[in-house]
Formats: C-alpha cells, sequence, structure tokens
C-alpha cells in the first residue's frame, strides 16, 4: 500500500492506494484483487475488500463502490442518500459522511483522492482517458466548490497509473486530444514510430487550472512489473484472459 504523504498530514482521515499485495487471490489475481466485475472467484474478493476495509476504516460495514463506465459522471452521498453499494453507474464518488470509505478500482487508469480539510468533504476518481478527455475532475471538483470547498483547503493526490513511457497509443487517439485542445500536444511523444501518451501529467494539469496548488503526484507506473500492480494492459502483454483491479480509498474518520 502506498499512501500520500500530504494526505497522511490530514489525521482526521484514512486512505491508502492499494497495489497486488495482502489477499487472498490466487493464479492471474494474486493477491489483493478487488475487482467485483473480474472473472475471480467471488468470495475470495470479498475477503480481500474485508481485508482493505479493516486497515483503513474497521468502523464501517462496507467500502461504498460503484460501477465504473469510462465516463464523466460522478454521484454525491450525503448523510441522507439511501444508495446500495454498486447500484450506480458512476466514475466518482463525492461524500462528506463519517466512517464511510468510499474507493475506485484502477488497472492502468488514474486513481484520484481529495480531500477539503475545512468543509470535511472526500471524493473519489477513477479516470481513464475518457473521463480525463470530458473532463470528470473539473466536474467533481466544481461540484465541491458549489458545497463549499475552497482550492486552498483542498489536498489532491494522483495514484499510480500507467506511465507516458509505456502507454502507447494509435494517431487517431493523439489528433483527438488536440483536435480538442493543441495544448494537449506537450503530453504526446513520439518514440521508434511510435506514439505514447502522458495520462496521468494530463490529469494532474487539470487539477492545477482549478488553482489547487497541494498536490501529491505519487509516480508509480502500474505497468512495470516490478512495482507490483494489477495492469491490463500487461494482462494484454502476456496473454491474460482477464486481470485484478487496484484499489483506492478515502475515509474521514
Amino acid at each position: 500500500m502506498l499512501k500520500s504523504k500530504k494526505l497522511l498530514k490530514l489525521k482526521e482521515i484514512n486512505h491508502g492506494f492499494f497495489n497486488k499485495n495482502g489477499g487472498v487471490s490466487k493464479g492471474i489475481y494474486k493477491s489483493l484483487n478487488c475487482g467485483i466485475g473480474s472473472k475471480d472467484n467471488k468470495k475470495n474478493i470479498k475477503k480481500n475488500l474485508r481485508i482493505i476495509k479493516d486497515k483503513i476504516c474497521k468502523k464501517s460495514k462496507e467500502i461504498f463502490l460503484v460501477k465504473q463506465i469510462h465516463s464523466n459522471k460522478f454521484i454525491f452521498i450525503s448523510e441522507k442518500t439511501k444508495i446500495t453499494n454498486r447500484s450506480k453507474k458512476v466514475d466518482a464518488i463525492i461524500t462528506d459522511k463519517k466512517n464511510f470509505p468510499i474507493a475506485i478500482l484502477t488497472a492502468d487508469c488514474v486513481p484520484i483522492l481529495i480531500y477539503d480539510n475545512k468543509r470535511k468533504m472526500i471524493a473519489a476518481i477513477h479516470s481513464g482517458w475518457k473521463g480525463a478527455y470530458n473532463g470528470i475532475v473539473k466536474k467533481v471538483l466544481k461540484f465541491m466548490f458549489k458545497k463549499g470547498c475552497v482550492s486552498k483547503n483542498i489536498t489532491v493526490a494522483i495514484g499510480p497509473s500507467i506511465s507516458r513511457n509505456s502507454y502507447e497509443v494509435q494517431k487517431d487517439f493523439k489528433n483527438k486530444f488536440i483536435k480538442k485542445d493543441r495544448r494537449s500536444l506537450i503530453y504526446f511523444k513520439n518514440s521508434n514510430k511510435k506514439i505514447y501518451f502522458d495520462l496521468p501529467n494530463y490529469v494532474k494539469t487539470q487539477v492545477k487550472l482549478l488553482k489547487i496548488k497541494n498536490i501529491d503526484f505519487l509516480n508509480k507506473d502500474t505497468f512495470i512489473k516490478k512495482n507490483n500492480f494489477f495492469s491490463a494492459r500487461q494482462s494484454i502483454k502476456f496473454k491474460h484472459n482477464d486481470y485484478g483491479r487496484n484499489i483506492s480509498i478515502i475515509v474521514i474518520n
């Protein structure tokens, strides 16, 4: 598990960016697979989620998860919200509930954890390229502003994801981003007749554009095997028929 040094300073929350270590799953899911949508044994996934929950927030019944769809949609959960786990198709969760751990799952996409230490509000975002392109980070943060959060009080931790050196894309992918905003050129590089995209720094810039200065960038490439994260692209490389998911979680104590 990795922790953001900046979020660690804020004692009223707990959080973690988890990799493969510390679970009960076997085979290609070894060992801390939290991907409910994966083909892994469901009992093992539930045990893994319990392991995570007990490390982060023993007081809660379960970790709140959603059905991620690579969108820019989010859900806000207040004390009054009545909702069941994984009943919503969105890619971000915002809440001000105490002892209510929220989490998102990734396997190369960018996990983002957010906290406003005055408003006492947290968010967890799953941002693949589609979510990033369609402004999920901006949508979540602007909603938080409407709810009373302020840029100077917000800390954003950008977790482990696939880095530019590992994220090969096609020309039409690059053109799509450039057509939207020519300044996006800086997130692409050409090497050996291949094109590579810098998704985490693209996301980081979206945060900075909202005048948030307190940003922690956990620069770990999920594609590199020694870093020990589940990776969709790595599973394709090794011709696996599925892959596990890493979990990133945050809770107000």
